[in-house]
């Protein structure tokens, strides 16, 4: 049976939790993505840094990624100013220099004050962000500039765990003054256009760890994908996500592209049965002399029946198997 990365030509991977952690590779990542020959694009919400200094991060880690392999959202939120305001106009930014650096690459004047007079104010994440620059913000977005946000996402994986991201600081502009800004990452879709457009692909799979980001970013441009549990999303998440939310393709890790397609796809499995009952998905196992029969499969078979019946209340095993396959998924895969 034919690879999940056979069926398509480009791979367009997120970075944090999906290849690496903070400055640690996700054991197996790197040997799981040699293994093919397409296309490798890395796109990423995260805007603190340039594109050259993630592929330099990449290489020193010992993935093969050229500089422009590397689709950040402080580009698509660069080229959104560069489509909204005049050229020269003076943009106030919320971010690392690497954020400042993108929109003087576009034409536009990079300040820090609201003294300056800037059109617009961008907001990527940095780990500088204070009261001191929010508030020059705040001053612009209340007299009326346009606010792009390079995206939204409430948390950050490191090697740490979970810290907070630039959509939490979103948030306290939102608060502050009242106003949406315009999202360039995903889940929305200007970042994920920008790289389509760069990969020039047919069949492109998007890969990342999110739902709420990777995956909903490419369900809303028709795009297959894979959720891969090495970082933010979890078993339970996927329980109860809604259809914006839903992957193609679910596994434990990046090892999964080298496997055939079927093993991860969101659907009945071999040895596996779910019933669902009075509000309940009910697990059991069938023929049990069946081959290919796993936990991994368990887990897709009942996440099929989820979707399915997104009101079940509780997930019920009726055999010591299928008990000891639900007590796993869980906790994961």
């Amino acid at each position: 049976m034919p690879s999940l990365r056979a069926g398509h030509d480009v791979l367009l991977l997120d970075l944090d939790g999906t290849v690496y952690q903070g400055p640690d590779v996700i054991p197996g990542a790197r040997e799981a993505l040699e293994a093919g020959d397409e296309r490798q694009l890395y796109v990423t919400n995260n805007a603190s840094r340039s594109p050259a200094e993630v592929a330099e991060h990449l290489r020193d880690l010992g993935f093969d990624a050229a500089d422009d392999d590397v689709v950040t959202s402080s580009q698509s939120a660069a080229r959104l100013l560069s489509e909204s305001v005049d050229a020269g106009s003076v943009v106030l930014v919320v971010g690392t220099e690497a954020l400042c650096a993108e929109v003087e690459n576009v034409g536009l004047r990079a300040v820090r004050r609201f003294a300056d007079g800037p059109v617009a104010v961008v907001q990527g994440h940095s780990p500088a962000t204070d009261w001191t620059i929010l508030a020059e913000a705040t001053l612009a977005i209340r007299a009326g500039a346009l606010w792009i946000a390079a995206n939204v996402d409430s948390t950050l994986p490191t090697e740490r765990g979970l810290v907070l991201g630039n959509g939490s600081m979103v948030a306290a502009l939102r608060t502050a003054t009242d106003r949406e800004p315009v999202v360039a990452g995903k889940p929305a879709a200007p970042l994920m256009h920008d790289a389509l457009a760069r990969a020039r692909a047919s069949k492109p799979l998007v890969v990342g760890d999110r739902l709420d980001t990777d995956i909903a970013g490419a369900n809303a441009v028709g795009v297959e994908s894979l959720l891969v549990l090495t970082g933010v999303s979890t078993t339970a998440d996927l329980l109860r996500a809604d259809v914006g939310h839903r992957p193609t393709y679910v596994a434990a890790s990046l090892e999964a592209l080298n496997r055939p397609a079927e093993e991860s796809a969101v659907t009945g499995h071999p040895g596996w049965l779910v019933d669902f009952r009075a509000g309940d998905l009910v697990v059991r196992t069938v023929d049990s002399g069946a081959s290919g029969r796993t936990t991994a499969g368990a887990f897709l078979t009942v996440l099929a029946a989820a979707w399915a019946h997104p009101e079940f209340v509780r997930i019920r095993a009726v055999d010591a198997e299928a008990r000891a396959a639900v007590s796993a998924l869980i906790g994961g895969m």
